[in-house]
């Protein structure tokens, strides 16, 4: 969290429109902080996209014969099925830009990212600054009670954390 993933993509897809290449903006239908439509960074950056619920329906609504860019924000929260719809899209000649966590709360691979990562060409991580001590911040720590892996929340609910300061699995709270 925190780390400029969502501006990366943001900046690729829009490098990719200024190429005059015809560009597609997915993002999970579930992450709806900051709008419904529109995929957000922390710092208010943002474009167009389409909502989806599941790979199946991302697949559905790209139009192959004219799409040459894909771009998938948030893709940690998609299932299994995106490693699938990602590969079957760059067989096919499309240009597919994913963006997301690689580890969730507990320091744990998150969701299909480790998949996505092994058959990716190009794997851009980046860091955050750690909220306690400055240092690179590779771990998100979640701040808030909630159960299971799949919470979306923004500052209130996380801040990143470095390795040594994170803690895994546990809870804390901004005064702790």
């Amino acid at each position: 969290m925190f780390s400029g993933k969502t501006e990366e993509l943001l900046r690729r897809i829009k490098r990719a429109k200024l190429a005059r290449q015809r560009v597609q903006l997915f993002k999970p239908r579930i992450d709806n902080r900051y709008d419904d439509v529109k995929v957000v960074s922390h710092e208010g950056l943002n474009a167009d996209a389409i909502p989806v619920t599941t790979a199946k329906e991302l697949l559905s609504l790209v139009r192959v014969e004219d799409t040459q860019v894909v771009g998938v924000d948030e893709v940690q929260f998609f299932d299994a099925d995106i490693i699938g719809a990602t590969e079957e899209l760059a067989n096919g000649g499309v240009r597919v830009i994913v963006a997301g966590l690689d580890q969730d709360y507990r320091g744990l691979p998150f969701g299909p990212m480790p998949n996505l990562m092994s058959i990716a060409e190009y794997v851009t991580k980046l860091h955050a600054v750690c909220a306690r001590c400055g240092a690179a911040a590779c771990r998100s720590q979640r701040l808030v009670a909630s159960e299971g892996q799949l919470f979306v929340g923004g500052a209130a609910a996380y801040e990143a954390r470095c390795r040594r300061c994170f803690v895994a699995g546990v809870v804390e709270s901004e005064d702790s």
